[in-house]
């Protein structure tokens, strides 16, 4: 699948891989709506790319605020194409038996409601036209259990049998439907991991992550059909063949 004109959503663009992801989907000549709850990031960085991109403030834990963010996206540039649910929090770092139930339940909302929401705003359009691609921005976090991540293991786990789910229902109907696993990437996020220094990761170096424009390539990557095979799961950047067929080595 080219991307070139294809209308693009992508969720967390502010910074990261979010940021990233927009910059490589509007390279490829896609437009692209930046949606993130820090507008003045999202501004920016939509005016650095140009007319083909535009910026809209919103909170992905409001399911209100999403379907308006689609909205506003169908309207400058027509039906949505391809949603990046890229949106996510990480807090609270700390033992369940610890943790703020506030704080974990707002992980909950955006890391595992957001996207739920995300999808539920999506799919029926693209089920009515036959066509879309959603994929959600996955870990291996989903797949087994961090020491003081018990909020971050448990939305993104949820958040994996979602696109299992989705695809489930919907792939027969014209749409694709997949997750992505980066690894670690170097983010603000890994900055907060670090200074926590709790579990294995917080003890890796800063040359140990990945850059946030690799996933970003792969998640162009991952709207052609090279990458069918993959639908309802996640595809692991871990993976040298993977990096391999997204030109990354």
């Amino acid at each position: 699948m080219c991307v070139t004109n294809k209308v693009v959503l992508v969720t967390g663009a502010s910074r990261g891989i979010g940021a990233a992801t927009a910059r490589a989907f509007a390279d490829a000549g896609a437009k692209v709506a930046l949606v993130a709850r820090s507008t003045n990031e999202i501004n920016a960085i939509a005016a650095e790319i140009g007319e083909n991109a535009i910026a809209i403030g919103c909170d992905v834990a409001d399911y209100g605020q999403v379907v308006a963010a689609i909205e506003q996206t169908t309207a400058a540039f027509g039906p949505l194409d391809i949603l990046i649910n890229n949106a996510g929090l990480l807090d609270p770092i700390d033992h369940l038996a610890e943790s703020d139930p506030d704080v974990w339940g707002k992980t909950i909302d955006v890391n595992l409601k957001g996207v739920f929401y995300g999808m539920r705003a999506a799919m029926p359009d693209m089920i009515g036209r036959g066509a879309g691609t959603i994929i959600t921005v996955s870990s291996g976090a989903a797949h087994g259990p961090v020491e003081g991540w018990s909020a971050y293991c448990s939305s993104k786990a949820g958040a994996y049998m979602l696109t299992r789910c989705a695809d489930n229902e919907a792939r027969e109907k014209g749409v694709r439907i997949m997750g992505l696993s980066p690894g670690t990437v170097a983010t603000d996020m890994q900055r907060d991991i670090k200074a926590s220094g709790v579990n294995p990761v917080s003890q890796l170096e800063w040359s140990d992550h990945i850059p946030p424009e690799w996933p970003a390539r792969t998640l162009v990557w991952m709207c052609s059909s090279d990458a069918d095979e993959f639908l309802g799961t996640d595809v692991s950047l871990r993976d040298e063949t993977i990096r391999q067929r997204v030109g990354l080595v």
